[in-house]
């Protein structure tokens, strides 16, 4: 447990997550509780290793003694021949161990430097400086705003998004649509103040997101993406990881999980919400894509304050009706709320009130279905292919 907890802190698979739903300090405490439970097991069984180190070794010293007073006595009748011939040996297995050793140190200082080039180099990134201390908005109902975003990745030749403008006012739905690689998670991530735009302003409620204290921007946003991360931990974890402060609160996890679908299957799992998933630990379960993306849909309405939730291809291994399903089922518990949908598939990002074409990390389009299919441009394209059975 202790080294899967290392790879979801430190590795970048779970970052999103962990920094998105605030984990990091739990997970952190879990995995500090086990090295002190290691340590205090450690110590006893080092003192016990003590004991019956210290008796072997008086046995290994009467033993090596033993052997210099047979030399000695054999030395002593006349057998010097033998006793040079293993004084010579002794000297060559010595010389033979300390070239073998310098060798290794050599070796290991050659790693060592490598791994230390990299931590130094990790070390003296400049560390982002925390936002602002708001709660709230000067404009509750404003909702959501892009206004003239770009962002650009470091090292990268192109922007991944480019002079984004978008208002999606309170309780509003917009789905976004686009080739992979055309900027639609990386809009999602700035939202979320993941990354912070190259140039432009991002504004929640008429606040900079910058001003935003960032728990409770947080808070404020449920996201489900399309890598979510599968913890391998309790069923009723994977949900609570959606709100950390109620991370072991088992009605929340059955309210979530009823709202996301999930509840049906892990009633029927040998024990429930504490069932162990994943094939790192003892008896532990593994679930269908499926049954994953529902604990994962669950997770994102664990934060039932949260007035912003994002799906982003969260439902991709499920088939076109299952998906249509979750997404109206997700569309009536949402009412009232901001929506982002991303999504390949036409009759669900159709649901949303504005759809919006990005291509090459610009909107190429925007507009409800009916308004895009009577312009004739890319996203009417795109439908008539998929009705043809292309995706």
């Amino acid at each position: 447990m202790q080294a899967y907890l290392e790879t979801v802190i430190a590795r970048e698979d779970h970052a999103k997550e962990v920094k998105l739903f605030g984990l990091g300090a739990r997970f952190l405490a879990r995995y500090r509780a086990i090295q002190e439970k290691l340590y205090s097991a450690d110590r006893e069984l080092a003192i016990r290793r003590d004991v019956w180190g210290f008796a072997l070794g008086l046995f290994g010293i009467a033993a090596l003694y033993g052997a210099y007073a047979w030399v000695a006595t054999s030395a002593v009748q006349g057998l010097i021949t033998v006793g040079t011939m293993a004084m010579y040996l002794a000297l060559f297995r010595q010389g033979q161990a300390a070239v073998s050793s310098a060798l290794n140190a050599i070796s290991g200082m050659y790693e060592d430097n490598l791994y230390l080039s990299t931590l130094y180099e990790y070390l003296q990134t400049p560390a982002r400086v925390p936002g602002g201390h708001e709660l709230a908005g000067p404009s509750p109902g404003d909702g959501i705003r892009f206004e003239g975003v770009s962002f650009q990745y470091p090292g990268a030749p192109e922007p991944a998004l480019r002079d984004i403008d978008l208002h999606i006012p309170a309780g509003g739905s917009l789905a976004l649509v686009g080739e992979n690689g055309s900027g639609k998670t990386t809009l999602i991530k700035l939202l979320t103040r993941l990354y912070l735009p190259s140039s432009g302003t991002i504004k929640l409620d008429g606040l900079d997101l910058n001003a935003w204290d960032e728990t409770r921007l947080r808070q404020r946003i449920g996201v489900i993406f399309q890598d979510f991360a599968r913890y391998q931990m309790q069923v009723g974890e994977n949900v609570g990881a959606g709100d950390e402060r109620y991370f072991e609160d088992e009605p929340r996890w059955q309210e979530a999980a009823e709202k996301g679908r999930a509840d049906e299957f892990i009633a029927t799992l040998p024990n429930g919400y504490r069932t162990q998933l994943g094939r790192w630990f003892q008896d532990g379960r593994e679930l269908s894509g499926g049954q994953w993306q529902k604990v994962a849909l669950s997770r994102a309405f664990m934060r039932t304050e949260a007035d912003v939730l994002v799906l982003d291809e969260p439902t991709a291994a499920m088939d076109a009706r299952a998906e249509a399903e979750i997404f109206e089922h997700f569309r009536q518990l949402a009412r009232g709320r901001i929506t982002i949908l991303i999504s390949h598939r036409f009759s669900t990002v159709r649901m949303a009130d504005c759809i919006a074409v990005i291509e090459g990390g610009r909107i190429a389009e925007r507009g409800s279905h009916e308004e895009l299919m009577a312009l004739g441009g890319t996203y009417a394209q795109l439908f008539q292919l998929q009705a043809r059975g292309y995706r």
